[in-house]
């Protein structure tokens, strides 16, 4: 185990308790530019996760996977943002 490790694994909890506190904002909102910036903040500490979970488990298979999740989310911020703009 490497003198980085520890700090790593730190790091990734404190990222899943942002990603819950995303995950409480997009569900109870209350409106929708709350629920967006929530979806952007999922998506980038999704991709935060999956990065370090690479560095730690040494998976090249999870950058793709986390450049995959950051593209859904800004197609995900954008479809949100069209969605607005037509009901105004």
């Amino acid at each position: 185990m490497s003198d980085v490790t520890p700090y790593l694994l730190i790091a990734a909890v404190l990222l899943l308790g942002s990603l819950a506190a995303g995950l409480v904002r997009a569900l109870r909102g209350p409106t929708l530019e709350d629920r967006l910036l929530a979806v952007q903040l999922l998506g980038t500490g999704g991709v935060a996760v999956l990065v370090l979970l690479n560095v730690l488990l040494s998976a090249s298979a999870l950058l793709d996977v986390a450049l995959l999740l950051a593209l859904l989310t800004a197609v995900a911020a954008a479809a949100l943002t069209a969605r607005e703009v037509d009901h105004d």
